[in-house]
């Protein structure tokens, strides 16, 4: 069992730059991936995404790596072909007008001198990949711990739901007891002293068929079952667990709509409080 929370950080410095990087992931019903990358890096944005995805399966994902240059990047280069062509056109310009050009009259002509700027991602590749290794292994450690931590709540709350299950099982046949006793008792009044028993049992098997809690209890037992089963399981069991805990949540309405016992409706309580409890935490697992 795996959280959907975690964190990474990490940074590689070389010479003449360093990639930072950091990864955070927050829980979601999906796996969301959002980025920021520098412009040199944006070229690995599906590499990227594939390697997120191999430790994220559900989730919203917010991964950076920044690229920061420790020596200047860029290179300036003369044209001097163009160079020649304006020492030409101003020596002209000097014989007709005897005027000399200034260096600013050089250093305003468009594209005589070019800013060359380190555009080569393969450059950065190793370093991206030792971001990623290291800021997914933090991560995927991140949830394993998160994620043992919830199973042991999880395993709590399931043994106080399946305490609370088995008295209600053992009380079924009270509850059975409890509505033959009020049709009894009615029939009594209606009838007298002795009701006709063919009716009174007609009439009982009607009500026990409408209010007997045994098929609930039986299907839930089958959903318990399943609730342990997935708890011990390595793949994300994270919307197993919420649809299960649907399921539970009905059968648990279901029993309180039928009981007239006290006891058994104190039961039912516990057992959905638990069944709030485990999806709380479902909310934070894949």
């Amino acid at each position: 069992m795996r959280s959907m929370t975690g964190y990474g950080h990490w940074a590689y410095r070389a010479d003449g730059y360093v990639i930072e990087s950091e990864i955070k992931s927050y829980n979601n019903r999906y796996l969301e991936i959002s980025k920021y990358l520098s412009p040199v890096l944006q070229a690995y944005e599906s590499y990227i995404d594939e390697k997120i995805k191999s430790v994220a399966k559900r989730g919203h994902i917010e991964f950076s790596l920044k690229l920061r240059m420790l020596e200047s990047e860029e290179t300036l280069s003369l044209d001097k072909g163009l160079l020649s062509s304006y020492i030409s056109v101003f020596s002209e310009i000097g014989k007709e007008t005897g005027l000399k050009p200034a260096f600013s009259d050089y250093a305003s002509i468009d594209g005589l001198i070019a800013h060359d700027k380190e555009t080569d991602a393969e450059r950065y590749k190793e370093g991206l990949d030792e971001c990623l290794e290291h800021c997914l292994s933090m991560l995927d450690e991140a949830k394993d711990r998160e994620g043992e931590g919830t199973k042991q709540d999880l395993s709590k709350l399931g043994s106080s739901f399946e305490e609370s299950l088995e008295f209600v099982e053992a009380r079924a046949d009270e509850l059975e007891e409890h509505y033959s006793k009020l049709l009894q008792d009615k029939f009594s009044k209606l009838s007298g002293d002795k009701p006709d028993q063919a009716v009174f049992m007609t009439e009982l098997a009607a009500i026990l068929v409408r209010y007997s809690i045994n098929e609930e209890v039986s299907r839930l037992k089958v959903h318990l079952k399943e609730y342990w089963k997935l708890l011990s399981s390595s793949e994300p069991v994270g919307k197993k667990l919420d649809f299960l805990c649907q399921e539970m949540q009905r059968e648990c309405n279901t029993i309180a709509s039928k009981s007239q016992l006290v006891e058994i409706n104190l039961a039912v309580v516990n057992m959905k409080d638990n069944i709030e409890d485990i999806r709380e935490q479902v909310r934070n697992i894949e």
